[in-house]
């Protein structure tokens, strides 16, 4: 019986579309409110680390004297509670997701403008 089972599901996934789709290639359609990652309207901050103190994963790293924030997207469990909890509105969940990466990489975000490092 498991051989006829078998044989059906073989010849079922040879004349049928694939059950995936080639992800980098074809960029999936994400639904209205799919929690994606977490972006900063850095010129609006005020640095005030409220969104610091709010994340539950401490994911973000809010430093005054060099005029930066920085976000581990490893770290960050899309909860929502730093865009909640911003003064000045300018933290954004975005409903797509970070690039695939081979190496854990923390976004810094300056006054100046965007630069990741690796951390």
């Amino acid at each position: 019986m498991g051989w006829f089972n078998l044989g059906h599901m073989t010849l079922k996934s040879l004349f049928s579309k694939p059950a995936t789709a080639m992800y980098p290639v074809i960029v999936p359609t994400y639904f209205e409110k799919t929690k994606g990652h977490i972006e900063v309207g850095i010129e609006e901050c005020t640095l005030c680390s409220l969104c610091q103190r709010r994340c539950p994963s401490q994911a973000i790293t809010v430093d005054k004297e060099t005029q930066s924030w920085a976000i581990d997207p490893f770290r960050c469990v899309q909860c929502g509670y730093c865009v909640s909890g911003c003064p000045k509105d300018c933290l954004f969940m975005i409903n797509s997701y970070w690039p695939p990466a081979t190496t854990k990489t923390v976004a810094v975000f300056t006054k100046a403008g965007v630069a990741p490092q690796e951390g």
